[in-house]
């Protein structure tokens, strides 16, 4: 069981695990990234779940990691909860046009933004050590 003072950097750890799985993922397969969006953007329930899912997620990550204003870490881990949350609820309430716009945004750099989130995961992952 994680200490109160190490919620953060867990947290921290398995988002930038995460995120260097993603990016592993869209640069040995370029254009996963894209046929996801797509088919988010045509299927109904998969973009519900999608929602669901991220809302859940963000919430629990909001309302489980101690909100500690001197601590950068804790309010960084925070925001990105509330930044789930919120995604979630924009995919629930504005999925076709939202997901339409992050298809807009990915184009055809997909891996400049596969690489962006590999650094920032690792960076997270790093940062989370450290810590624990």
């Amino acid at each position: 069981m994680a200490e109160t003072d190490q919620i953060s950097a867990w947290i921290a750890l398995f988002l930038g695990l995460y995120a260097v799985g993603a990016a592993i993922g869209e640069l040995r397969s370029p254009g996963s990234w894209a046929a996801m969006l797509e088919d988010f953007e045509e299927h109904e329930g998969l973009r519900f779940l999608t929602g669901i899912v991220v809302l859940a997620l963000g919430a629990a990550i909001y309302l489980v990691n101690p909100w500690n204003p001197a601590d950068w870490l804790s309010v960084l881990v925070t925001v990105m909860g509330g930044g789930m949350a919120l995604e979630g609820v924009v995919i629930l309430g504005f999925g076709r046009p939202f997901l339409h716009f992050a298809a807009s945004m990915l184009g055809a750099v997909n891996r400049v933004w596969a690489l962006i989130a590999g650094v920032l995961g690792v960076v997270l992952v790093c940062i989370a050590l450290l810590r624990l």
